[in-house]
């Protein structure tokens, strides 16, 4: 898939003229302590702490979300998921090197940052850095269900991070949906996209739990397929791709936030009346 094409307006909707990408799958190419499912959407790193770098098996889109979800943690080490854009062709790498940073990032063309709220967060163009420290708290999925992020539109949905359902669930549930817990929690979910500027170069921005972090990095070479880059470092031991709902919120997705808003815990949603595929729908992914 090519990796530029011509801005897009706000809102616009995916279509003909604007065709929804493929599902994100992760590369063959990765590295030595890395095992990939049969499906390519789950990565795992199965022993020490490095070589667990990963790339998106297709250069993304423009507003294209290469989104992973934090399946399982690993005690004893010190640090965490890494996450970024590379406009090289993993195929074409001798080798995968042991890091992401720094070794990837020193061969140049490649942009990756260790995933914290702060670090990650950015002053715009024009704007204090004092906004970049500025506590946020973002909508309710219900009042705001999309994420604007310059010109492109997502639905927040898939975006942000879903405990398991239990007796607290929903309790987690806001707080993932507030972006309260650490970036890095379990169950969390982190996104990376790049969105094309009319000089020709492109802004890469980071999304934790459907909260745009800002810009991470300015004047990527849009005309250039962009690779995602995510490093299973250190105590992140395994993800999972989500895959992103384009374009305008099915019914489901809008019935969904409904009913769980409606219910104490997601497991009062089996003492509804309701067929048991909405149901689990409404439980799960």
């Amino acid at each position: 898939m090519a990796a530029a094409s011509d801005p897009v307006e706000l809102g616009a909707p995916w279509g003909p003229a604007r065709p929804e990408p493929p599902p994100t799958r992760f590369h063959p190419v990765h590295g030595a302590n890395i095992r990939v499912d049969p499906s390519g959407t789950r990565a795992t790193r199965v022993e020490s702490f490095a070589h667990g770098v990963c790339f998106s098996r297709e250069p993304l889109a423009p507003g294209q979300v290469f989104l992973v979800e934090i399946e399982e943690k690993e005690l004893g080490w010190c640090g965490h998921l890494r996450l970024g854009l590379t406009a090289l062709d993993p195929a074409s790498l001798d080798a995968v090197p042991e890091f992401s940073l720094p070794d990837l990032v020193s061969l140049g063309h490649t942009w990756v940052f260790a995933i914290t709220r702060h670090h990650n967060r950015v002053p715009r163009e024009g704007r204090p850095e004092a906004e970049a420290l500025a506590p946020s708290c973002p909508p309710p999925l219900l009042v705001e269900p999309h994420l604007c992020i310059e010109q492109f539109r997502i639905p927040r949905d898939r975006l942000v991070g879903r405990s398991r359902p239990g007796l607290y669930s929903h309790l987690l549930d806001q707080l993932y949906e507030l972006n309260m817990l650490p970036p890095t929690a379990r169950r969390s979910r982190l996104g990376v996209l790049f969105c094309p500027r009319p000089d020709g170069t492109a802004d890469m921005h980071i999304v934790i739990n459907g909260e745009d972090m800002g810009p991470s990095a300015r004047g990527l070479p849009a005309a250039q397929p962009l690779y995602a880059v995510v490093d299973v470092f250190a105590s992140t031991k395994s993800v999972r791709l989500v895959q992103v709902e384009y374009g305008l919120p099915s019914l489901q997705t809008l019935c969904r936030l409904v009913i769980q808003r409606s219910v104490v815990h997601r497991l009062a949603i089996d003492g509804l009346h309701l067929p048991k595929g909405l149901k689990d729908f409404c439980k799960y992914e």
